[in-house]
């Protein structure tokens, strides 16, 4: 629930915004971002904000995907006009030409920024075990029944036994 509430925040002020500027103060964080990230980005519009998991997906008009994910203790802060200096934490500036600047802040650095592509998005290695999305379509009362089908736990149990440390490729996020 709380990368849908970012979504959704960031929507407001990112959807058909065009990238003016990228800035980026630390090249890793949980895994390296890579190194064309600002130059596939700068001059590029916006054209969709998506949550997969807890995986925030950017799409951009050209098909190149930001894949973000807080970690532990990241956030995304909106800044109309002038932000303030970037702190110790404050790790990379998504600036449109309107003006806002989403500032991406990750104390612990468990957080992620990658590219990918929208056709090849669903295959990518962060996402292609991940099962429906309790918010789609494609999850719903049968295919919940599906997959508890023979287990005689309680639901509560069952669902955190299919959603263990391990990626989880049954009906989790």
């Amino acid at each position: 629930p709380e990368v849908e509430t970012v979504r959704r925040g960031l929507a407001s002020v990112l959807d058909g915004a065009t990238l003016k500027n990228v800035i980026l103060r630390r090249r890793t964080l949980r895994v390296p971002i890579p190194d064309d990230f600002e130059a596939r980005l700068i001059g590029n519009r916006i054209v969709r904000l998506a949550r997969r998991a807890k995986y925030l997906l950017i799409e951009m008009q050209d098909g190149t995907v930001i894949i973000a994910h807080l970690g532990m203790s990241g956030r995304m802060k909106i800044h109309r006009g002038r932000p303030e200096t970037p702190g110790p934490h404050d790790h990379a500036d998504f600036v449109t030409d309107s003006g806002v600047t989403v500032r991406f802040t990750d104390p612990r650095r468990f957080g992620l920024l990658l590219l990918s592509n929208i056709g090849e998005i669903d295959q990518h290695r962060l996402m292609k075990d991940l099962g429906p999305d309790p918010l789609s379509n494609e999850f719903n009362a049968v295919v919940l029944a599906e997959r508890l089908a023979g287990r005689a736990t309680p639901i509560k149990a069952a669902l955190l036994s299919a959603c263990s440390i391990r990626r989880c490729t049954n009906f989790c996020p």
